[in-house]
């Protein structure tokens, strides 16, 4: 029998299989969610390369318990584990990202290069790490505890399934605790990452296996804070229904900021 500590502590991981408990919450936010991802204001702020992806932040409007339209407090396998982690948090309103046909397409703005990446290494990146507009170095903004993800539709293999490296969170982690382990608390943020980070992103290419990760309704996958994660291209001919395919995310952020993100004794 997996033991699941072990394989979040070793991957950085899970896969939960179906949870009837999951599929009674996403009664209410599945249907929640899709609106959302049709609304003409959101849409307006949220949809991007060329209509192929809905980023979809904030766009579900639940409450710290995740609960919606009546759902109750979202429960299920995957809250029972971060439960028993120690790592239940107040849920942010959670994010409803949406893909289509024919991703990845330009974001607004975006360079060949980063369109090059995009295709050719799924935008994998670590979540949290956010570039200035003007200089781009990265710095540690949003500093995540865990992200969770949910299915919101039915997904066929191709559909941009999100792809993860595993074992790259022990990497990543390693490469930034380094940087930071002289600094201040509360000056963490304030560091420029990029050079670590890079390097780090490409002996995770190097060393760690890329794995494409489909999951459907009634199941959920966890992703280790340190995660290098990204979404793969819209496979030629797969089909999808208006809806694309749909994924509900959640990321609450560390009450103790970079400091707690980067303690390796924090799971």
């Amino acid at each position: 029998m997996v033991n699941l500590r072990e394989e979040y502590a070793r991957t950085g991981f899970i896969k939960f299989p179906r949870d009837e408990r999951l599929l009674t919450w996403l009664k209410h936010a599945g249907p929640a969610a899709l609106a959302a991802s049709r609304d003409e204001a959101e849409r307006e702020a949220w949809l991007d390369c060329e209509g192929t992806w809905f980023i979809g932040v904030d766009a579900l409007k639940n409450d710290e318990l995740g609960a919606i339209n009546g759902s109750g407090p979202l429960t299920c396998d995957a809250m029972d584990f971060l439960a028993d982690l120690n790592q239940t948090r107040p849920l942010h309103k959670g994010q409803v990202s949406v893909v289509w046909p024919g991703y990845p397409r330009p974001r607004k703005g975006e360079s060949e290069a980063a369109l090059g990446y995009r295709r050719n290494r799924d935008a994998a990146h670590l979540d949290g790490l956010r570039p200035d507009p003007e200089t781009r170095a990265r710095r540690i903004e949003e500093p995540h505890a865990w992200v969770l993800g949910i299915p919101v539709n039915d997904a066929p293999e191709g559909a941009s399934p999100l792809v993860i490296w595993p074992g790259s969170h022990v990497i990543m982690r390693d490469a930034l605790l380094r940087l930071l382990a002289d600094v201040a608390p509360e000056d963490m943020d304030k560091i420029d990452v990029t050079a670590i980070y890079q390097a780090a992103r490409k002996q995770v290419f190097e060393t760690c296996e890329r794995v494409e990760i489909t999951a459907q309704p009634g199941e959920a996958y966890l992703m280790h804070r340190h995660m290098l994660h990204g979404v793969a291209p819209w496979r030629d001919g797969v089909e999808s229904g208006p809806d694309g395919r749909a994924i509900i995310y959640f990321r609450p952020e560390c009450a103790g900021g970079v400091a707690e993100w980067i303690d390796p004794r924090h799971v």
